[in-house]
């Protein structure tokens, strides 16, 4: 819990109830507040160094997830995905199939949660897509007037491409994640790779 409250103190997200439990907290613990300071220092060295240029850096292509005979032959390409994508709908629908016979209580058991972040003070909204959203967006909360966007998701184990969706519906990588690559469309996408820590 004091992890917690030091992280809503830095990204000013405390309530009146959390503001009192910090401050009786660093009163009553010197290592506490030695800890909390530390991570202010920090947090300063990283916002007073706002990455303004990226340096260079090779961003691999990214493999198309169609077969190569499919690549050239868009009208195939599209008839296999709708008839991929009816197969998929009859069996939803199927009576024999109901939708909690996918065993998603075991699959939440495999997840981790993980927290994005993006500072981006002159913005009014901000999403989120990825493998992990197939690609659709997903809202990320304001966190006050700090400029910063969240969302906490709980993702599968294992690598993840994903990028913002800031106004105008321009697609950004994540600033913080060095690890790229460009997709299918122009874009370029964040790469993470997920482990459950032991």
């Amino acid at each position: 819990m004091k992890d917690d409250l030091i992280s809503l103190f830095i990204d000013d997200e405390m309530g009146l109830d959390d503001k009192i439990e910090f401050v009786e907290t660093v009163h009553e613990s010197e290592s506490f507040a030695g800890e909390t300071i530390d991570l202010l220092h920090q947090e300063k060295i990283l916002t007073s160094q706002w990455v303004t240029r990226m340096p260079a850096r090779e961003i691999k292509a990214r493999q198309s997830m169609f077969p190569r005979w499919l690549q050239f032959r868009p009208v195939l390409a599209f008839s296999t995905v709708l008839v991929a994508f009816a197969a998929l709908l009859f069996l939803y629908r199927s009576p024999d199939i109901k939708p909690g016979m996918l065993d998603l209580e075991s699959n939440m058991k495999n997840q981790v949660p993980y927290r994005f972040v993006i500072y981006r003070p002159d913005i009014r909204k901000a999403e989120i897509i990825g493998t992990f959203t197939d690609w659709r967006p997903i809202r990320m909360d304001r966190l006050s007037s700090s400029g910063y966007w969240a969302i906490t998701l709980n993702l599968p184990e294992g690598e993840h491409r994903y990028s913002y969706l800031i106004e105008d519906g321009q697609q950004i990588a994540d600033p913080t994640v060095m690890s790229r690559e460009k997709d299918d469309f122009g874009g370029v996408n964040s790469i993470i790779e997920i482990k459950r820590a032991i």
